[in-house]
């Protein structure tokens, strides 16, 4: 899967799903994606959070982008930003402790910001999955789409592939059967919970289930909201 920041509660139950939970780090920063940005509540609309990031070239790996230099000050404007919007959730002294921990990280390093706020919420919700990093695995990095899934599934000796339900379009179970692979894909149930007394904005960052749903409930079942195809 490729790196985002706070993803949302799909990006979790993929993880908890699987074995071996690979994020890449060696691809192409894709600009008005999901990588440096996510969405909140916020007065009963969805709201963009977004990691400002230092001009560069558009060809750049997201492990070779680093955050702007006004980013100290955004990260105050950030932790404004989430504690106006979720400070009388049921949940919010719970977890401001862990904003701070994800927010106030050092690295400066995109992916490295994204991959210790992954690492943050999966410690949290007890998710042991082994993740590992793409550029770690030895194979061939120029390839592409399918043919580098499959690579890193052979390199991991893995015979079962899981991916979220949009790859569906993307990926052949037959190319994959060739080569002793089981394509499988992960589709989120529709979770649907109290967010104040507004009308229910789905899929939105994990920071908005955590923030109304108690770390139990998550992990007993809001978690385990997935239908594997």
């Amino acid at each position: 899967m490729q790196p985002y920041i706070l993803p949302y509660i799909g990006y979790f139950q993929l993880i908890n799903a699987v074995d071996k939970f690979v994020i890449y780090d060696n691809i192409q920063f894709t600009k008005k994606g999901w990588i440096n940005r996510n969405r909140i509540l916020v007065n009963g609309h969805d709201e963009y959070i977004t990691l400002p990031l230092k001009k560069d070239s558009d060809y750049l790996n997201v492990n070779e982008r680093v955050l702007a230099d006004i980013f100290p000050e955004t990260k105050i404007k950030l932790l404004r930003k989430l504690t106006d919007a979720y400070k009388k959730a049921p949940q919010f002294e719970v977890l401001f402790p862990l904003l701070l921990k994800i927010i106030n990280s050092e690295e400066i390093n995109l992916f490295k910001y994204i991959y210790s706020a992954l690492k943050v919420v999966c410690n949290y919700l007890e998710i042991n999955t082994e993740i590992i990093i793409s550029s770690t695995i030895p194979i061939n990095h120029q390839l592409k789409s399918h043919e580098k899934v499959i690579a890193i599934c052979k390199e991991l000796e893995a015979t079962n592939y899981v991916n979220p339900i949009g790859g569906m379009e993307l990926y052949s179970f037959e190319i994959f059967k060739k080569n002793g692979i089981d394509l499988k894909f992960i589709k989120t149930n529709l979770i649907e919970y109290k967010q104040f007394n507004y009308d229910f904005t789905p899929w939105l960052s994990i920071i908005d289930v955590l923030m109304f749903n108690s770390k139990e409930n998550v992990q007993n079942q809001i978690i385990s909201g997935y239908t594997i195809i």
